[in-house]
């Protein structure tokens, strides 16, 4: 599934693959910059990001999160067949065709044109040709009350300006009844350096600073932004969107799975937790 490489118009790799930060800060990024900056920084970053986790990601598999939680073992989407399901921020897409190999009407949504050419190649490979749109979340090109149930496996939330205004767009284009299902960094994880390292488990800044991670370009060219948000945020985020928060989800580590991913580890994943999991409806 692996590929090398290759690099993106305006917007150089480091010797990883990934698009090269000049420099790090935490500072205010609004919608406009932050939709702009991930866009490009996907798009580059695509083939190292499905080089790297292609394997664990799978053509036709659902993995919430690092934890190695699954939805064929979690059941959060519930029994799928027959209903029309929107994936938010689908990437390669693999989790839209295992919803499509489960009898879901599946629509794949993604920002990066890069991640979407694989998942298109993917389509043909797999033979399960799911439909996939290139869009922002925050602006869903669905007609209201269109879907049975919409899902996000850390893709799309963690990096748009405004989540209540994101579900709010989720909330409007489900059916009354329809479940939303999401995963993103646990902000837990926030206060703690980027690594894999249970020795790296010290505090080095507050859990309470909302300021965005910005990522720049040798020119100053904003080229990648995450949104960090506590608990409560996105309890009121959910809330505040008109649905009903009906569950939280804290994956432990997944007995035997021995894959690093980024800061998750399992000798970091058996102490703290890496990911949360919202699970929402639309009120009938």
């Amino acid at each position: 599934m692996s590929r090398p490489p290759s690099s993106s118009p305006g917007l150089p790799l480091g010797s990883d693959g990934y698009p090269a930060a000049g420099g790090v800060a935490r500072r205010p990024a609004g919608q406009a910059e932050s939709a702009r900056a991930n866009r490009l920084w996907w798009d580059a970053a695509a083939p190292a990001y499905l080089a790297e986790h292609g394997t664990d990601l799978g053509d036709a598999d659902f993995l919430w999160c690092p934890e190695g939680l699954r939805e064929a073992d979690a059941h959060l989407l519930g029994d799928v067949a027959g209903r029309r399901v929107l994936e938010i921020g689908c990437g390669s897409a693999p989790c839209a065709r295992w919803l499509a190999r489960h009898g879901a009407d599946v629509v794949a949504l993604d920002v990066s044109g890069g991640m979407l050419a694989r998942a298109a190649e993917l389509n043909r490979a797999t033979g399960i040709p799911v439909p996939l749109l290139q869009a922002d979340a925050g602006a869903l090109p669905l007609v209201s009350s269109s879907v049975d149930a919409a899902c996000s496996a850390f893709g799309g939330l963690p990096f748009l300006a405004d989540a209540q205004a994101v579900l709010a767009e989720v909330a409007r284009v489900l059916r009354p009844g329809g479940r939303f299902v999401a995963s993103v960094n646990h902000p837990f994880r926030w206060p703690f350096p980027d690594s894999p390292d249970p020795e790296d488990l010290q505090v080095t800044s507050s859990y309470f600073d909302r300021r965005p991670y910005v990522e720049t370009d040798g020119s100053g060219r904003t080229v990648y932004v995450e949104h960090h948000r506590t608990v409560g945020d996105w309890v009121r985020a959910v809330v505040g969107a008109g649905l009903l928060l009906t569950d939280l989800l804290e994956p432990e580590w997944t007995p035997g799975r021995t894959q690093n991913w980024g800061q998750w580890s399992p000798e970091r994943g058996a102490l703290v937790p890496g990911t949360l999991i919202l699970v929402a409806e639309r009120p009938a």
